[in-house]
């Protein structure tokens, strides 16, 4: 079942997709807890029978990749140093998925805890990654990932926090790759146009500014919370740029 979970979420982010929430708590150490929430159940709607196949039960559970890693360590171990050390970096990812098939119902959370903001790395990388070994690891043999450049993801996400001073700044990893995904996305571009991407960060002082103008904040301050179209967040992975200053 969790390579066909793996293969959604893929989808999801290339093909149809959904509403993303990028979450992160932050703590005064720097420490803190990603997450990106999706509600695929739209997605589900549309594959039909595939989204009610017999292996897609009812469930609500967090998958620890660290734990299956370990039940999994056999086959790991056969696996390439560069592969493994793919694997490893993912260690510290979970996911939370509440599904019921029958009702079309398929939220997932991915979250990762880190001890500095800086190993809040993007999340959807991580998923290309799970996704190019996972065939390795006894999954699906098919070629459909390494065929497919669309399932890339070319941008990246640097995070920091030093003196009281948080930055988001995305960057694009490869433009060629990342041009040739915009290009591709134009035949379901009109599909996609009401999707949007949230950012809802939460700091451990209160906010004293933010680079985002039509940001909301929560009542207490330390909460800011702002979207933009998914599509134009593709485009220009910019728009999703963050600098905030905390109180003292």
């Amino acid at each position: 079942m969790l390579r066909k979970i793996i293969t959604l979420l893929v989808v999801s982010f290339t093909l149809i997709s959904c509403q993303f929430t990028e979450t992160m708590v932050l703590n005064e150490d720097g420490s803190g807890r990603m997450t990106i929430s999706m509600d695929l159940g739209e997605m589900m709607g549309m594959m039909g029978d595939m989204g009610k196949d017999s292996t897609m039960v009812k469930t609500d559970t967090i998958i620890s990749f660290k734990e299956m890693f370990e039940e999994k360590k056999d086959s790991i171990s056969k696996l390439s140093a560069e592969e493994q050390k793919k694997l490893k970096a993912l260690e510290n990812y979970s996911i939370h998925m509440n599904m019921d098939p029958e009702e079309n119902k398929m939220i997932v959370d991915i979250f990762n805890e880190f001890k500095n903001v800086s190993e809040a790395n993007d999340l959807m990388k991580a998923f290309d990654e799970m996704d190019d070994v996972m065939p390795s690891m006894g999954g699906d043999d098919n070629n459909e990932s390494e065929e497919e450049d669309g399932s890339d993801n070319n941008v990246g996400v640097r995070y920091s926090y030093k003196k009281g001073v948080f930055k988001r700044d995305a960057y694009i990893i490869d433009v060629e790759k990342h041009k040739a995904q915009v290009d591709s996305m134009a035949s379901v571009e009109s599909f996609m146009g009401a999707m949007t991407y949230k950012i809802k960060y939460t700091f451990p002082r209160k906010i004293k500014s933010a680079s985002v103008d039509d940001a909301l904040y929560s009542s207490d301050g330390k909460t800011i919370e702002f979207e933009r179209s998914f599509v134009e967040s593709i485009k220009n992975p910019d728009v999703l740029d963050l600098e905030v200053k905390l109180e003292k």
